[in-house]
């Protein structure tokens, strides 16, 4: 109550003669929240509550310009206060990726993913060495032992032999050189559907853009019509300078939201031809750009399922339990695919006996 308090004198200093109401806009799985503030005329700025012994805004502030520079939709930063721990932004809205993916159809799907693609590749454009950290074997490394340490030790309640933890390793080294053997660029991190807007023209003043239509059929029409729409982008502080396909396994094998293997091979083929046309340093054989992509995403499902028990078992959030099946199964599928990592794969029999399905193979 009291970090409320000190938030909303905070803000009545950026607007003495305004009066707003302010009311909870969002929370994430860090000590970060966000506040909606609407004033007399309409008008709403989300501010961040970013409380400074536990999180730093000078990456956020960093990283929100060099985006907004490469022509990305990401929140307008109108003020802040480092010493506090505050931000004001612009709004971006309620509406994410994952609650219009869940209430439109193929069409929409398929128009929010080529634009969140070719936002993403703006991104990658934009990269420059040495503006962000490095993803290097070090981080990618701490990130994969995460599911040691809290999904099999503390989740399933499992200690691992010397031969266990010594196959672990083997394939954890062969994942990291193929990640780190892929052309490098900005790296979101998190590039999901919950972090992903469906943003309208009003949102955000720098970059406008077409008012969505009204959900049904008049929406898929526009979405195939339009193809300047472009996401609102969130929750991009922790970006580094690394793999290429990253982002990509955060947005097709994202942990919230399934789709079938075919509609996914078809989208990252779209990207895939767009970014060679970009001039961006893909493969220029699609089959070993999809490898690439695969195992990459084996590295962020391992993170994402240590990163999901550790919030509950540690942090008390037990909201992600009912995620970490999906993101098991995109796991196994992978393992079931590619030799060097059977090995994971029986280690994964052996601690949760399952039936799975490799689909399609290259």
């Amino acid at each position: 109550m009291q970090r409320q308090q000190q938030l909303t004198l905070w803000l009545h200093s950026q607007f003495p003669d305004q009066p707003f109401t302010l009311a909870p806009a969002s929370a994430d799985a860090s000590f970060r929240r966000y506040f909606r503030a609407t004033f007399a005329d309409g008008q709403t700025r989300v501010v961040m509550d970013a409380p400074p012994q536990h999180e730093d805004c000078r990456p956020f502030l960093h990283i929100a310009q060099l985006f907004e520079d490469a022509g990305i939709h990401v929140p307008h930063v109108y003020a802040h206060d480092l010493k506090q721990g505050f931000l004001l932004l612009s709004d971006l809205g309620n509406t994410t990726y994952l609650q219009a993916l869940g209430e439109g159809s193929a069409d929409t799907a398929r128009a929010l993913y080529g634009a969140a693609t070719d936002a993403l590749i703006k991104i990658q454009l934009a990269t420059r060495e040495n503006e962000l950290p490095p993803y290097d074997d070090a981080v990618l490394l701490r990130e994969m032992r995460l599911f040691p340490e809290w999904y099999i030790t503390k989740h399933l309640n499992v200690t691992l032999n010397e031969a266990q933890h010594a196959k672990l390793e083997t394939v954890f080294a062969r994942i990291i050189a193929n990640n780190l053997a892929q052309p490098k660029v900005y790296v979101h991190r998190d590039y999901h559907s919950r972090n992903l807007m469906v943003v309208d023209s009003n949102s955000h003043p720098h970059f406008p853009h077409p008012n969505p239509p009204p959900r049904g059929e008049g929406t898929n029409a526009s979405l195939r019509e339009d193809c300047s729409i472009s996401p609102g982008i969130l929750d991009f502080q922790d970006a580094l300078y690394g793999p290429i396909t990253y982002d990509l396994a955060s947005l097709f094998k994202d942990a919230y939201i399934r789709w079938e293997e075919a509609e996914i091979i078809d989208w990252l083929v779209r990207y895939w031809e767009k970014a060679r046309k970009a001039g961006l340093p893909v493969a220029d054989d699609f089959s070993i750009f999809y490898r690439d992509y695969e195992w990459m995403a084996v590295q962020r499902h391992l993170k994402v399922l240590g990163i999901f028990a550790r919030l509950y078992h540690r942090d008390g959030k037990d909201g992600y339990l009912k995620d970490l099946p999906l993101v098991m199964s995109y796991l196994r599928a992978a393992c079931a695919r590619y030799i060097d990592l059977k090995p994971l794969l029986n280690l994964l029999d052996t601690l949760e006996p399952k039936n799975s399905s490799a689909g399609y193979t290259f």
